[in-house]
């Protein structure tokens, strides 16, 4: 590969090949690793041989040393020493648990209830004759029983009611309302009544749940001299012009306030 080598020297080629040069010819083989552990990491970028400077297991890198527990088994206790993966398992005796959730790792067969002549199963849950409110559960032997837990209300007390064959209280629904009160004023109006709360532009009606709405009026003036009449929302043209403060009928004839030899006269159209 144009490049000169001794007699006798040894060089490694890229894809793990050692050469030598013997003779004037360069003999290849591949490289032959001794890797004396049972878990070795992949050898480092650039070199050919796994090393046993900590451990590979379960596809996990560890260092030397790491103390770690197998992803399938909590209760096995692993270290990784000198390229060797050593596990240890606890040692469980045989029976049922000791109690009703064991502490430590060890399998065992929960113990079954006797209540009332029945038999049940570790951590079966059952009602007691004719009693649907309380709520019993086996437990390693042992049955315990409570009363079945009921939401909060946010109801007051004498809108509760508790229906037959029911554990817990609902709310009852509240009265419908007979109107609409106003706290400004302390007026009440029925359900359906109209009325202007001091605007004659402004309509308010009493609804069926208590509510009250609101719309106003939007006036279109039709005639440049509308007459605006007291109470009423929208000015009227029908009834007569204003000219200068002065409110006159209609084909009524009046002298023109900017010169007096000019008579006006009110049309209605």
């Amino acid at each position: 590969r144009g490049i000169s080598q001794e007699p006798g020297s040894r060089w490694t080629e890229p894809g793990c090949q050692s050469c030598t040069c013997q003779g004037g010819q360069v003999l290849c083989d591949t490289v032959s690793c001794s890797v004396p552990c049972s878990h070795p990491l992949p050898a480092p970028a650039g070199g050919c041989c796994p090393t046993c400077t900590g451990c590979l297991h379960e596809g996990v890198a560890r260092a030397e040393g790491d103390v770690f527990s197998p992803s399938d088994r909590n209760c096995t206790v692993c270290v990784c020493l000198a390229g060797n993966v050593s596990c240890l398992s606890p040692e469980c005796p045989p029976g049922s648990c000791p109690s009703p959730s064991p502490a430590d790792c060890c399998s065992c067969t929960p113990e079954k209830c006797n209540f009332r002549g029945r038999t049940y199963a570790h951590g079966a849950r059952f009602s007691l004759d004719g009693d649907d409110c309380t709520t019993c559960v086996c437990q390693g032997g042992e049955v315990e029983c409570s009363f079945t837990p009921c939401p909060v209300l946010e109801c007051p007390q004498h809108q509760r009611q508790l229906g037959p064959g029911q554990c817990c209280s609902t709310c009852r629904d509240p009265p419908a309302p007979a109107g609409c009160f106003l706290d400004d004023n302390g007026v009440e109006f029925p359900v359906g009544q109209i009325w202007s709360p001091g605007d004659p532009c402004e309509l308010c009606i009493c609804q069926a749940d208590g509510s009250v709405s609101c719309q106003r009026t939007d006036c279109v003036e039709t005639c440049p001299y509308p007459i605006r009449i007291p109470g009423q929302c929208c000015p009227d043209c029908s009834a007569g012009c204003t000219y200068m403060g002065r409110i006159f009928s209609n084909n009524e004839t009046f002298p023109s306030a900017l010169d007096p030899c000019l008579n006006c006269i009110c049309l209605v159209r």
